[in-house]
C-alpha cells in the first residue's frame, strides 16, 4: 500500500495541471457578418478569417482568431478602391488618409494626367516652388520612387498610380505648346516603358489643362501603345466634358482602339446645362464600342459639382509655358482683354468651364496667399461685386495674386445624369479629390464634400434611400470591377489568398455628412477596416496602423 502512494500522488498532481490552450488557428476571425464577395452575386451569412496579411477562409469559420470581429448585422466587404484620389500630397502630409479610410476605401489610384514621376532637376525645382499649404522636399525621381517613398514612410491606405502623360511631355517637352520631335518622343515612350516596368497602371492624361492639352492624339497613341504592350490601361480627363463631348469620347475610343489596349473615362459627366441631354449619345458611343469589343469604362463622383481650378476658366494658349509665363501674360493688357472676351464665349478649342458654370456657381476654395484665404467659400461673382470689378477680371487678379491656379469649385452637372450614371454596369468611382482630416494643414483651405462623402453617398444615398442599385452591386463597382479593370491581382473580392483588404459597414446607417457649405466632416457607418490584414479602423476610430503597400500594375518587373 505504501508503495503505491507515489503512483496516487502521481495521478492527482497529473489531474490538476492545467491543459496547454490550442494556438489560435487565425489573427483575425471576422465572425457572422453579411457577406458581400465584390461578386455581385446577393450575399451570404458568414466568417471570413485573415492570417497575416491574406484572407484564409471564407465561410462557416470553426478555427478561432487571435482577434475576434463580431459583425452580426453588419455588411462584410472587399475594400474599396477610389479609381480617381489625389492623396498625391496629402499622403506626405498625413499618412493615414482618414477621410477616406473612414468610407472603407483601402486602395487610392493616382495619375490623372500628372503623376509624381518621372521628374529631372528643372520640374523638381518648378514643383517645390508651386507647393500650396502642404510643403515637402521631393526626394524621389521616379513613379517607382515616389511609391516606395510613400510605402517607407508608413502610409494607411494601399496605393497605386497611372503615369501622367503631360509629366512625361513636361520633362521632355517642358510646358510649351510644341509637338514633339521623333527623338524626342522616342524618349518619352522609354519614360513609359520605365514607368510600366516600376508599376504603374497605365497611361493617364488629363486633355483640358495646360500643358497635357497640347499633345495631339497620335502622340497619345503612340505613349499608351507602349504601355499596352506591357498590360497598361489608357485612362483620361478627355479634351472636352461638355460641348466637345462626343468627338472627345470618339478619340478616346480611338485611342484604345489604335493602341490595341482598354481606356477609361475619367469622372464621366455632360458639363454645362446645355450638355446635360447628351447623356444618351454618349452612353451608346460607350456601349457600341463594347460590343465592338473594345474595352472601355468609366468612372465618377457622386455629386453635380466638379472642382479644379481657376485655370478651366481661361484658353489653354495663355498658359504656355506653365504658371509662371501664365501669370506673366495676364499683367499685360492687351492679353488680359483678350482672354476676358474669350472666357465671355464657348471655346472653340479649350474647355470653358467659366461658361459652363458661372461666375455665381463658382466657389473659390482654395488658396494659398493667407491674404487671400479669408475669400474662401465665397463665389467668383460675390468677389468681384466686393472688388468692383468684372469676374473675368477678378478671376485674373485672383491667378496673380495668389501666384497659383486657385482651387475652385464649378456646379455643372444634372442631379438626374449623375442617377442614371450610377446604374451603368461598367461604372466604377473616384473621388478626384485629396484624402484628409479636418485637423493641421488640411484646415488652411477648403474642399469639395467628395474628398469626405463620395463612397458613402453613393451607398446611403443612392443605394439605400434611392434604390438605384442593390448593395451588392455597388459593392462590385468599388471593389472587382475596378481592380479587374487594373489588372490587379489579389485584391477587390472576398476569397481565400487574396490581401485581407475587408471594411465592415452598416448598410443601414452608412451616411456622408459633408457639405458644398461645410466639406470638412467625416462620413459614418464604417465600424472596422482591414488593410493588408492590419485593423487600421476600429469601432470607428483611427488606429494608427499604416500597413499600406505600393500596388503595381501588370508591367512590373516584367515589361523591359
Amino acid at each position: 500500500m505504501i508503495a503505491g502512494r507515489p503512483l496516487v500522488f502521481a495521478l492527482l498532481l497529473g489531474c490538476a495541471v492545467p491543459a496547454v490552450a490550442a494556438e489560435p488557428a487565425y489573427d483575425v476571425v471576422i465572425r457572422g457578418g453579411t457577406l458581400y464577395d465584390g461578386s455581385g452575386k446577393p450575399p451570404v451569412a458568414g466568417d471570413v478569417a485573415i492570417k497575416d496579411d491574406r484572407i484564409v477562409a471564407v465561410g462557416k469559420v470553426a478555427g478561432k482568431g487571435r482577434t475576434e470581429v463580431a459583425a452580426k448585422g453588419m455588411a462584410v466587404a472587399p475594400g474599396f478602391i477610389n479609381m480617381l484620389s489625389w492623396a498625391t500630397e496629402s499622403l506626405i502630409a498625413d499618412p493615414k488618409s482618414q477621410s477616406d479610410i473612414r468610407q472603407g476605401v483601402t486602395l487610392e489610384v493616382m495619375g490623372e494626367g500628372w503623376s509624381m514621376g518621372p521628374m529631372n532637376a528643372t520640374m523638381k525645382a518648378q514643383e517645390t516652388g508651386r507647393q500650396g499649404d502642404i510643403k515637402y522636399p521631393i526626394a524621389w525621381t521616379s513613379l517607382g520612387d515616389y511609391l516606395g517613398y510613400l510605402e517607407k514612410r508608413g502610409i494607411s491606405t494601399n496605393i497605386a498610380s497611372f503615369v501622367g502623360a503631360a509629366t512625361v511631355r513636361v520633362h521632355e517637352l517642358g510646358e510649351d505648346d510644341v509637338d514633339p520631335t521623333p527623338e524626342q518622343l522616342g524618349r518619352m515612350k522609354l519614360l513609359v516603358r520605365q514607368a510600366m516596368n516600376e508599376g504603374a497602371l497605365g497611361v493617364g492624361s488629363s486633355l483640358i489643362y495646360a500643358p497635357g492639352s497640347y499633345a495631339e492624339t497620335p502622340e497619345l497613341v503612340a505613349l499608351m501603345t507602349e504601355a499596352g504592350k506591357c498590360g497598361g490601361m489608357y485612362i483620361s480627363h478627355m479634351r472636352s466634358e461638355g460641348d466637345r463631348i462626343e468627338q472627345a469620347v470618339d478619340e478616346l475610343i480611338e485611342i484604345a482602339r489604335r493602341s490595341n489596349a482598354p481606356a477609361e473615362i475619367y469622372h464621366l459627366k455632360m458639363a454645362g446645362r446645355g450638355n446635360w441631354d447628351k447623356y444618351d449619345a454618349v452612353v451608346k458611343k460607350i456601349e457600341d464600342a463594347r460590343a465592338e469589343g473594345l474595352r472601355i469604362t468609366t468612372d465618377m463622383y457622386t455629386y453635380t459639382a466638379g472642382a479644379t481650378g481657376l485655370d478651366a476658366a481661361m484658353p489653354t494658349w495663355v498658359q504656355a509655358g506653365g504658371l509662371e509665363e501664365w501669370i506673366k501674360r495676364l499683367k499685360d493688357p492687351a492679353v488680359r482683354a483678350r482672354v476676358a472676351a474669350e472666357m465671355q464665349k464657348p471655346g472653340s478649342d479649350w474647355e470653358n468651364l467659366y461658361i459652363g458654370a458661372g461666375a455665381d456657381k463658382m466657389i473659390l476654395a482654395g488658396f494659398k496667399s493667407e491674404a487671400l484665404k479669408p475669400l474662401t467659400g465665397k463665389t467668383l461673382a460675390e468677389v468681384a461685386a466686393t472688388r468692383g470689378k468684372s469676374p473675368e477680371e477678378t478671376a485674373m487678379d485672383l491667378v496673380i495674386e495668389d501666384g497659383s491656379r486657385v482651387g475652385t469649385i464649378y456646379f455643372l452637372m444634372s442631379e438626374d445624369n449623375v442617377r442614371k450614371q450610377v446604374q451603368l454596369p461598367w461604372m466604377s468611382f473616384g473621388s478626384d479629390a485629396e484624402s484628409q482630416a479636418p485637423e493641421g494643414v488640411f484646415l488652411k483651405s477648403s474642399t469639395h464634400p467628395r474628398a469626405y462623402g463620395n463612397v458613402a453617398r453613393l451607398l446611403g444615398r443612392y443605394v439605400r434611400d434611392e434604390k438605384l442599385i442593390p448593395l451588392e452591386e455597388a459593392v462590385r463597382r468599388l471593389t472587382s470591377l475596378p481592380a479587374t479593370n487594373l489588372r490587379i491581382e489579389g485584391r477587390g473580392a472576398l476569397k481565400p489568398g487574396y490581401y485581407a483588404d475587408v471594411v465592415v459597414f452598416d448598410p443601414a446607417t452608412i451616411t456622408d455628412h459633408a457639405t458644398f457649405e461645410k466639406p470638412q466632416l467625416y462620413a459614418t457607418g464604417v465600424r472596422d477596416v482591414f488593410v493588408n490584414g492590419a485593423a487600421v479602423l476600429r469601432n470607428g476610430e483611427h488606429t494608427g496602423a499604416t500597413p499600406g503597400r505600393a500596388v503595381r500594375g501588370p508591367g512590373w518587373r516584367h515589361c523591359s
